[in-house]
């Protein structure tokens, strides 16, 4: 069964907020502490995340939900 990051390579910043609940400053905050690699620019230099960038994420997040 393909997942989401399968069908669609590429993601806009809005969509990834969106995807996982986040803010655009935590997104950026995750990509300036070096949590998620950073993500390749478009042609107006904005952030176009790939499936890596959302395995990162992923990553992320159930690291700071996990019960210690």
């Amino acid at each position: 069964m393909k997942t989401l990051e399968d069908i669609r390579k590429r993601y806009k910043t809005y969509e990834v907020c969106k995807l996982f609940n986040v803010s655009r400053a935590t997104l950026f905050r995750w990509e300036r502490e070096g949590l998620i690699s950073g993500p390749p620019r478009d042609w107006r230099n904005w952030r176009i995340y790939t499936g890596q960038n959302i395995k990162e994420i992923t990553q992320i997040i159930r690291t700071k939900t996990s019960p210690d």
